[in-house]
């Protein structure tokens, strides 16, 4: 190397080096700005999540919250309802219309459902022959004492084919005096109230529609029941 070319490279050198430092500095700056910048969408992101997202052309999800309906909310306070007694009552999702179903009263009156409409029924189909039913009815009785009245009622439907006379001196013979006797000796209402075995209580709401049902014997005037039932009064 001459003199000359090591004078300036001596000479250069220093200016060569501050610049290409600034330069450094420029592109240090930039760099952190684009990354730890404040967000310019008013959402949270930065400035560089924003544009991998713009480059991707779609947007940046937003959190998303389980949803809750009204039907989840209402079989929620439901699931609370049928505990310990009632661990077995299963509650329809919605209330559900019944169909049309006739029988006769204590009086030989034929009535259908439509006719007990105004109040909550607790609608027990069962029969004399029916051991399981023959031991609820006790607790019907005195669940019917406790709260039967104006806006609720325990309506004992029999599908025994004896007619209401047996199933009125079966009654008396237990001491059973409150609930409501009604009577359907053909059994025909068994078929579109589903009933599948017996004792089948359904819990009807004052519009006539069904809330849900037990299949099997309960203890009807336990707690439960009791906080069961007074939850669904009009």
């Amino acid at each position: 190397m001459s003199r000359d070319s090591s004078t300036t490279a001596k000479r250069t050198s220093p200016a060569v080096y501050l610049w290409a430092a600034a330069v450094a500095a420029i592109v240090g700056f930039a760099a952190v700005y684009w990354t730890m910048g404040p967000s310019d969408n008013g959402n949270g992101q930065t400035a560089n999540e924003t544009r991998r997202v713009a480059a991707a052309g779609t947007a940046s999800p937003a959190p998303v919250e389980p949803a809750t309906t009204g039907q989840t909310r209402a079989q929620s306070a439901a699931d609370k309802l049928n505990t310990g007694h009632m661990a077995t009552f299963v509650f329809k999702p919605e209330p559900e219309p019944l169909p049309e179903v006739f029988f006769q009263d204590a009086n030989g009156q034929t009535l259908s459902l439509a006719d007990l409409k105004g109040k909550t029924i607790l609608l027990n189909v069962w029969a004399t022959w029916c051991g399981p039913c023959r031991e609820e009815m006790p607790a019907l009785d005195r669940l019917q004492k406790q709260l039967g009245g104006d806006t609720f009622d325990v309506v004992a439907l029999s599908v025994d084919r004896g007619g209401l006379q047996k199933s009125q001196e079966f009654l008396d013979k237990i001491k059973v005096e409150s609930l409501r006797l009604v009577v359907d000796d053909s059994s025909r209402a068994t078929t579109p109230l589903k009933v599948i075995g017996m004792p089948t209580t359904l819990l009807i709401d004052s519009e006539g529609r069904e809330i849900g049902r037990l299949v099997g014997p309960a203890e009807w005037d336990s707690e439960d029941a009791v906080r069961l039932v007074k939850a669904h009064l009009p």
